[in-house]
């Protein structure tokens, strides 16, 4: 139970380790997802770099610390990541509708145009390294904002979800499953906004449980399918077939509107007074 006390009060620690992990893990995403058309324009390969770039930016302040302090390498190399991840994240949604949205506005060219919702995954982990660096992590103010952020991710999985399973119609019925779960996750959190009550919180956490065996399931689906592809090449059917990666995103968001979610005993609430904490299993006492 210490374990677990000492994990929630690094609350931060855990959110900017998730941020750079997610950064680094993006490289290998954007990679198989550019590789469809062997990246035909060199601008497509400015996620890849930017992720390696990022990820190794941040590392030195996840081993010093410190992102609140404005004098600190954490904090300014979190600022200037944060920023400019946001900036990707916009500018890539907009090189993927111009693909094909942006010249014909309707609803065909919508979903079969590049899946436009997934470079939204860089503004979601910039805006959380702000938050890490503006907002004390000892408040419910920062618990609220991730919270928040995890909602917005999850709004952006149903989005990409129903438009990349309707290219095929939603052949196999599980294709529904992502639709289904993310918004049912996108609807408890913007109630856990304003309701923190034990038992809903609870209740989230169940939620997000079935997040995550959604995501697990789908990944494995994804993979199967690929694996068993119709071309000889391994590495051509995982670029061309179904995107193994895109069920994780439900798993990752998941965790962090988990950590969202928890409040410490000690934290201080939105009211400004100190709380006994949200789904907080305090440590036994030594007596």
């Amino acid at each position: 139970m210490q374990v677990v006390d000492a994990a929630l009060r690094r609350r931060d620690a855990l959110l900017e380790a998730f941020v750079l992990a997610n950064l680094a893990f993006l490289a290998l995403d954007v990679f198989l997802a550019h590789s469809v058309n062997n990246f035909h324009r060199g601008v497509e390969w400015l996620p890849v770099g930017f992720s390696g770039a990022a990820a190794l930016l941040l590392a030195p302040g996840l081993l010093r610390g410190g992102w609140v302090d404005r004098g600190s390498y954490a904090y300014r190399a979190g600022l200037a990541v944060g920023f400019a991840s946001i900036a990707l994240g916009v500018a890539g949604v907009a090189y993927h509708l111009e693909s094909q949205f942006f010249s014909q506005w309707t609803i065909r060219s919508l979903v079969y145009t590049a899946p436009f919702a997934a470079p939204l995954a860089y503004a979601g982990l910039g805006f959380l390294l702000l938050v890490n660096r503006m907002v004390p992590h000892e408040t419910e103010e920062w618990n609220l904002w991730v919270v928040f952020l995890a909602l917005g991710g999850f709004l952006g999985v149903f989005v990409l979800a129903l438009c990349d399973h309707a290219q095929n119609g939603f052949f196999h019925a599980v294709e529904w499953w992502p639709v289904f779960s993310s918004a049912l996750a996108a609807g408890f959190l913007a109630v856990a906004l304003f309701d923190r009550s034990k038992a809903f919180l609870g209740l989230c956490l169940g939620v997000l449980a079935l997040q995550a065996a959604v995501g697990a399931a789908g990944f494995y689906l994804h993979a199967a399918a690929d694996v068993n592809g119709l071309s000889a090449s391994l590495f051509e059917n995982f670029v061309h077939g179904a995107p193994v990666f895109a069920p994780l995103l439900l798993v990752d968001l998941a965790i962090v509107a988990a950590i969202g979610l928890v409040l410490p005993a000690g934290a201080i609430r939105a009211d400004g007074v100190r709380g006994a904490g949200a789904l907080h299993v305090r440590p036994r006492s030594s007596i």
